[in-house]
């Protein structure tokens, strides 16, 4: 039934606008109707309705998104019948209408309790998704930031090509949410290109304007932030048999944090072996990376990470003078929740083959170069520089980093405390 009604509201639209997306609609109902409540449902289409059959309409004379070559034009003329738009909307009302008093027959009453663990949800508001004209136009601004940006011109070509196929195509036109229709184009971003680092972002939001720096109250609330919270590092302590211990929940700028970095080391400094817990670390900035990677070599390293090129700033400032940690064996904590920065100090210090890495397997973000607005809700991530990986043909993008000893999460810390404890008294035994 729904179905069936959904194609008559159907012909409100242009003819030509039929052909290319009707088959796709009159599937994702048909697919929705098996699932969701009637009323929902048609709420939903109805919204979706009004808000795109006035823009189809209007943009039908002359549709035209201009880009860099190729263009994309899309010409359509035919104007809806008066019979058909007043049959569309005495279907519409009678439909709300007669789903709104089926919903009331059928409500239960609310007086029913709720399981203790659940609470109460609250809706949140509906908010304006993209149109397919509106996608198309995304697909274009994608395309030509790739081909803008993308540090392989020949492949950003191939790449923005292969978007344009999909788009033709209607692969975008039946996804109704927006953070699926993100994802999906990241994920044809990263099979046409096979570049695991692009990226495409969503926010209901805004997001910020990318071209320009942070303002300044950015930074001023960054600086208050980590000073209240110590840095983010949780923990620093030191264990039997001088197993020094290091919780880090973040990996801070350098140039708010630096001081508080170097004072942490300097606490393990007569470590017989080091822990570095980063289970609940979400990353950072790569400068922190480097500086405390730097206390655990006696020459300098290059610290690989897909978003920088080769430069004096990918390289530890080993030795640091009066380290004693150059020797030492370390240990890295991982979960599913570590990420980004945390994944670099893990994969780097893993392919070096200075750590051991013991819990799970970690997120695997994604290490875009530069964010680039497209749009006010959408941003696509674009590497700009050719990764020089000299460990691997793969980093963590994706896949995250695989740990050296596998455990759960819980029982990482106990597993690497009796590695360390066990490292640390076989050093102790080999001085007596």
């Amino acid at each position: 039934m729904s179905e069936r009604i959904y194609s008559l509201l159907l012909r409100l639209y242009p003819s030509r606008f039929r052909t290319a997306y009707g088959h796709e609609a009159l599937q994702l109902v048909r697919e929705r109707a098996k699932h969701e409540h009637p009323l929902p449902l048609w709420i939903d289409l109805m919204l979706d309705l009004a808000r795109s059959l006035p823009r189809v309409h209007l943009e039908s004379e002359q549709t035209t998104t201009r880009v860099s070559t190729p263009a994309f034009v899309m010409v359509v003329n035919d104007a809806p019948r008066v019979e058909a738009l007043l049959l569309g909307a005495a279907i519409s009302l009678g439909l709300i209408l007669g789903t709104t008093f089926i919903s009331h027959m059928r409500a239960p009453t609310p007086n029913v309790a709720l399981p203790s663990d659940r609470g109460l949800q609250i809706a949140a508001p509906v908010l304006p998704r993209a149109t397919t004209t509106d996608r198309h136009r995304l697909i274009q601004a994608v395309a030509a930031e790739v081909r803008r940006h993308y540090f392989d011109p020949q492949l950003a070509e191939t790449t923005a090509a292969d978007l344009f196929a999909h788009d033709r195509a209607g692969d975008y036109n039946a996804i109704l949410d927006d953070q699926a229709f993100a994802s999906l184009v990241a994920r044809n971003l990263i099979e046409a290109s096979r570049d695991n680092h692009f990226t495409v972002e969503y926010t209901s939001g805004a997001f910020p304007d990318f071209s320009k720096p942070p303002p300044g109250e950015f930074h001023e609330h960054y600086r208050a932030a980590m000073k209240q919270a110590d840095c983010t590092f949780e923990k620093v302590e030191m264990r039997r048999n001088n197993v020094g211990y290091l919780k880090l929940n973040s990996f801070p700028d350098i140039s708010v944090c630096q001081s508080r970095a170097e004072s942490a080391m300097a606490a393990l400094n007569n470590a017989n072996a080091i822990i570095f817990d980063l289970r609940d670390n979400r990353g950072g900035y790569a400068n922190m990376v480097v500086l405390l990677a730097s206390y655990l070599f006696d020459h300098p390293e290059y610290m690989f990470n897909p978003r920088d090129p080769v430069s004096e700033q990918t390289w530890t400032r080993s030795p640091i003078r009066g380290s004693k940690l150059a020797d030492k064996p370390v240990y890295i904590l991982t979960s599913s929740r570590t990420y980004s920065a945390a994944e670099q100090f893990s994969f780097d210090l893993k392919m070096l083959k200075r750590a051991t890495l013991i819990g799970e397997r970690t997120a695997g973000a994604s290490h875009s170069g530069v964010l680039f607005n497209i749009g006010e809700h959408f941003a696509v991530g674009i590497p700009e520089h050719r990764p020089l990986n000299p460990f691997s043909d793969k980093d963590w993008a994706l896949i995250g980093v695989e740990p050296d000893v596998q455990s759960n999460a819980a029982s990482a810390l106990a597993t690497a405390v009796k590695l360390a404890q066990k490292s640390a008294a076989k050093q102790i035994d080999d001085r007596t």
